[in-house]
């Protein structure tokens, strides 16, 4: 029987190339997003190139009752979800906590913390009723350590980092596996997000080393899913090799 996933944040980045990923590797795919032009995009790339089925859910984690609506809209064929990626998340700005701009604050916590709580809340009944399933958070390096401007960040990272550990307690009696994936600087829309459209300065935080691509998270997920069912893959750390934590890199000065 074939599996099916649900990845958020699907238009984009990561959770754009876990899609793919998986897609490619035989399971059927839901792709959740709020852009539904990249949506259709995305589905139709999957149709493409791949025997899956797709179906897509255009939606915005960050209000509960559209999660719950959403999901609860999902044809019966579609309802028994086996792998819940929650990789929908961002970061705003890079100022010093004195100086935080609140609706950047607002965005992060309401995305990171309490989005992946809202599609979680509604997805795993499903997998604690069939005591099967597998929950994967999308955290980060950020959620490791600490680095300067970047408080609120770290925090929500944090909180995904503790919800993953505090999950696994919660679902241990149902046989539901719950892995955190934490990437260190991939390089994706990321930083195009965190400067607010500011392409040049986006691009100086990949300049002069190799930064991960959002495949090899993909890889990652993968690796993870595809472990047999008596084996969880608890907490992965992936950094490029250029990167030693959250904000020290070794970059190549240009010739």
């Amino acid at each position: 029987m074939r599996k099916i996933a649900l990845i958020t944040g699907a238009t984009s980045g990561l959770g754009k190339a876990i899609a793919l990923r998986l897609a490619k590797e035989g399971y059927d795919v839901i792709i959740a997003g709020r852009r539904k032009d990249r949506l259709e995009e995305l589905e139709r790339e999957i149709e493409i190139k791949y025997e899956s089925k797709v179906y897509s859910l255009c939606f915005d984690v960050r209000v509960y009752n559209e999660v719950e609506k959403a999901i609860a809209s999902l044809p019966e064929e579609w309802k028994e979800i086996d792998i819940l990626v929650n990789n929908a998340g961002l970061a705003v700005g890079l100022d010093p906590i004195q100086q935080g701009v609140i609706d950047d604050w607002e965005r992060m916590i309401d995305t990171n913390i309490k989005g992946l709580l809202y599609v979680t809340r509604v997805v795993s009944p499903g997998m604690v009723v069939r005591k099967s399933g597998h929950i994967v958070n999308l955290g980060s390096i950020a959620g490791k350590g600490v680095y300067p401007n970047g408080a609120v960040y770290c925090a929500t990272k944090h909180a995904v980092d503790a919800l993953s550990q505090g999950m696994r307690m919660d679902m241990l009696p149902y046989g539901i596996r719950v892995t955190q994936v934490c990437p260190g600087a991939v390089n994706t829309e990321f930083s195009l997000v965190r400067f607010k459209g500011n392409q040049d300065r986006a691009d100086l935080v990949y300049d002069g080393y190799d930064a991960l691509t959002a495949e090899n998270i993909a890889d990652a997920v993968f690796y993870a899913v595809s472990q047999p069912p008596h084996v969880n893959i608890q907490d992965m750390l992936v950094m490029p090799t250029a990167q030693a934590n959250g904000s020290m890199f070794h970059k190549e000065e240009k010739k």
